[in-house]
Formats: C-alpha cells, sequence, structure tokens
C-alpha cells in the first residue's frame, strides 16, 4: 500500500463513488482507502514491457490483457487494487457494483518497487490468492533481471519458480512463455 490518505472510513460503494470524484487511484481495503503513488520510469519501462510481450503472445486467443487503469477487486477479503497489468481469459466478471471493477484475473503482475515490495510478496499476495479464477502471479524485479512466478498447485498450495537472464518464463494458465531478456529491454540510462 502506497501513503494513507486522510479519508474516513468508507464502505465499497462509498469508495466507488470517492474514486470516480478523485483525480488519482486509490487501494480499498475493509474500508481504508489508500493514494497510490506514482511510479517510476524504470517502473514503468519493465510494466510496458510485460504488457507488450503478453499482447503479442496471447494475439488471437481470448485473453485479454489490462493495465493497471483497471482495478481488481477481492470479494473475499473486500480488497481492490490496481496491479501493474492483469490478464483476463474467456468471459471478464464484473464486481456486482462496479462493472468497471474486475474480479476473475486468470494472471497478475507486479513490478517491484522498494517501497512495496513487501506488500506485493506478502499482504497483497495473501489477498489475491483468495481469487478463485488466479493461476499464476508473477513478480518483476527492477532490482536485478529475475522474475518469478508463483502457480497455484494442488488445493491451496502456491509453487514458486525463480527465473533469470536468458531463460524463457513459461505462465502455464496461458499456455505461454515470456522471454525474460525481452522483459528487461531498452534499460534507462
Amino acid at each position: 500500500m502506497a501513503s494513507a490518505a486522510a479519508v474516513p472510513a468508507l464502505t465499497w460503494k462509498e469508495f466507488l463513488e470517492f474514486e470516480k470524484r478523485s483525480d488519482q487511484k486509490h487501494e480499498y481495503l475493509r474500508g481504508e482507502v489508500w493514494a497510490m503513488a506514482g511510479g517510476t520510469p524504470e517502473h514503468g519501462r519493465l510494466a510496458a514491457n510485460v504488457i507488450r510481450l503478453l499482447g503479442n503472445a496471447l494475439e488471437g486467443r481470448p485473453c485479454v490483457v489490462f493495465t493497471s487503469d483497471v482495478r481488481v477487486r477481492v470479494n473475499e477479503t473486500d480488497r481492490a487494487t490496481y496491479p501493474d497489468t492483469f490478464v483476463v481469459c474467456g468471459a471478464m466478471k464484473t464486481d456486482p457494483d462496479d462493472p468497471n471493477t474486475v474480479v476473475n484475473p486468470v494472471v497478475i503482475v507486479e513490478v517491484l518497487s522498494p517501497g512495496i515490495e513487501a506488500s506485493d510478496r506478502g499482504e497483497k499476495f495473501a489477498h489475491y490468492q483468495r481469487l478463485e479464477s488466479l493461476k499464476d502471479y508473477v513478480l518483476v524485479s527492477q532490482a536485478s533481471r529475475r522474475i518469478e512466478v508463483f502457480s497455484r498447485g494442488a488445493g491451496a498450495s502456491w509453487v514458486l519458480t525463480p527465473w533469470g537472464p536468458g531463460q524463457r518464463v513459461p505462465l502455464p494458465s496461458l499456455g505461454i512463455e515470456l522471454d525474460l531478456d525481452a522483459v528487461y529491454l531498452n534499460p534507462l540510462g
């Protein structure tokens, strides 16, 4: 979570109204609201590369790649976030109270930022795990050329597989692979 906003506790419907009137995006957790921090050029570069690679790999398939402009809600834990990118395959399902909030991502990708890496790996991932549709959770490092994929195993288990330079990163739920080196193309500076 970014920085806590000076906002009193809101119901989900109140949050949706608040978000419509706001000129910035917020995360939501059981009535608490946080303003999202702006991204860095490096974060934006990596997210854009992942979005491009996913879009190219899924062209012609019944899957849609979304940017961080679209909200995801975990109804079971009353949490809403804006992942860096996510993929929905088949029919998109939305929150009953908001047709602009998706509830059935198959893959979620977060680019790790120093200030929120612990949340992406821990608390936020714990919420995402409650999404029955989610099969792969992908973490892209800014600190090194490393991608970690958590894939849903049997029952409630998640299997972590790390990938490094020169490797292709399989996303089993999509039946595709991402070229790790292509994710890190065009470094800044």
